[in-house]
């Protein structure tokens, strides 16, 4: 199995925390140089320092902030004028939480700007090198609410569900240049965009967080949550040679929550 990505360059957005941070380890680890994207520099430096190098890859990160398409446009034009860029991991956190008739419309138009869009323009920007080096992989790590809309998420449930919609059609458009596009389902996992959700039910219910914590893991048949490091290795398999025949699919990595095929 060809899980070797020497010589590979990869964007990872969002990658100070959480999954991203876990997928920009994983690909580092399989010999990929990794570009971290995040608005926090301190962060972006903090998280530089700690990728791996077993081949001597010479990481490094560019400053952005995924609420202002503009802002991602020049930075990523910046980098790919640099660099050719084979992998392009588009993940961003998710919107507030709330029930969708309470949102506003302006809700939804920030969400789908800091997701949609910008995804968008990342992609245009980094799909030339991809072609001309008939390689690319296109991942975008959502959510399973594309499956099964997740109650109090209104505005995640709406813009998730545009992104797989988004993303499989890329996938028809683009197989032939030898480019995938595949999202990845994160389930409940140990990160910080989940311990808001818990408090934040918490603080609405009037429930101890423990108790809606307990609730959420009852929920989960392998009966705990996912750590950030086992969604970066599902990100990052997708993200190599062995997975060239994986295209335009939806991954749960949830431990069996949904309940859906």
């Amino acid at each position: 199995m060809d899980l070797n990505l020497k010589g590979k360059c990869a964007i990872v957005c969002g990658s100070t925390q959480g999954i991203g941070k876990a997928t920009a380890i994983e690909l580092a680890e399989l010999g990929a140089t990794v570009i971290l994207l995040a608005r926090d520099e301190g962060k972006l430096k903090t998280v530089l320092k700690e990728l791996p190098t077993p081949i001597g890859q010479r990481h490094r990160y560019a400053v952005t902030d995924f609420s202002f398409p503009e802002k991602v446009k020049s930075a990523t034009e910046k980098i790919i004028l640099q660099t050719d860029v084979h992998i392009l991991i588009n993940n961003t956190g998710g919107p507030p939480a709330g029930q969708a008739i309470d949102s506003q419309p302006e809700d939804f138009l920030k969400a789908i700007h800091s997701h949609l869009i910008t995804s968008q323009i990342l992609v245009q920007a980094c799909v030339p090198s991809m072609k001309k080096n008939n390689y690319g992989r296109i991942i975008n790590i959502i959510s399973t609410s594309v499956k099964i809309p997740i109650k109090g998420l209104g505005v995640s449930n709406t813009v998730r569900g545009a992104m797989a919609s988004w993303a499989k059609t890329l996938s028809l458009e683009l197989a032939t240049f030898g480019i995938t596009v595949n999202n990845v389902l994160p389930g409940s996992t140990k990160t910080g965009r989940i311990e808001a959700l818990i408090q934040s039910r918490s603080q609405k219910s009037g429930r101890p967080a423990d108790e809606i914590r307990k609730e959420m893991i009852d929920e989960i048949p392998a009966g705990r949550m996912a750590e950030a490091s086992e969604v970066a290795a599902a990100v990052a398999f997708l993200a190599t040679p062995a997975a060239s025949y994986i295209n335009g699919v939806s991954l749960p990595v949830d431990g069996g929550r949904t309940g859906s095929l």
